[in-house]
């Protein structure tokens, strides 16, 4: 018997697929438990309130920095502007002839899963959106909580305001 994730192509093929997961109630069970006097599901970190359901997802401000040999400027920004149309959860990206920075939000459930999720990115999509053949050399995972945080304490990544592929 094989074992694979959902969505993955046998050994040895060429492209690999991503599968998305819905968020599910997780995001209105925090809404529901407070009206309900239980405490947020957030300060309980379980669905239900701390009966011992599965763990809520939280957002995750990732920033996710790569570097290689230089590229042409037009091959690189078509690839991102490319990886950005295929996942539009991405906030923003800066790019040069020879590195990048890819920010945006992830939802998971805990910081291991945003940052495997994270590691992912550029490999998995390098051949579909003819990403250059650049490797991960950073990776920020921060929580909502942190992100807003240093934004207000004036340190930080700043807000990614302009939103979409731009270079350095």
């Amino acid at each position: 018997m094989r074992r694979a994730r959902p969505g993955a192509l046998p050994r040895g093929t060429a492209e690999r697929a991503l599968t998305s997961v819905e968020a599910g109630a997780d995001f209105d069970a925090a809404q529901d438990t407070a009206t309900e006097g239980k405490g947020t599901a957030a300060e309980t970190g379980t669905r239900d309130g701390g009966a011992g359901e599965r763990p809520l997802s939280k957002l995750w401000h990732v920033t996710l920095s790569v570097s290689g040999v230089e590229s042409p400027l037009k091959e690189v920004r078509r690839g991102l502007e490319q990886l950005a149309h295929d996942h539009p959860f991405l906030l923003t990206s800066r790019y040069a002839n020879d590195h990048a920075e890819i920010r945006y939000w992830e939802e998971a459930r805990d910081l291991h899963d945003a940052a495997a999720v994270a590691l992912r990115l550029w490999g998995e999509h390098r051949q579909t959106a003819k990403l250059p053949p650049w490797e991960i050399v950073g990776l920020e995972v921060i929580d909502r909580e942190t992100y807003h945080q240093r934004i207000a304490e004036g340190y930080g990544p700043p807000p990614a305001a302009p939103v979409g592929v731009h270079p350095y």
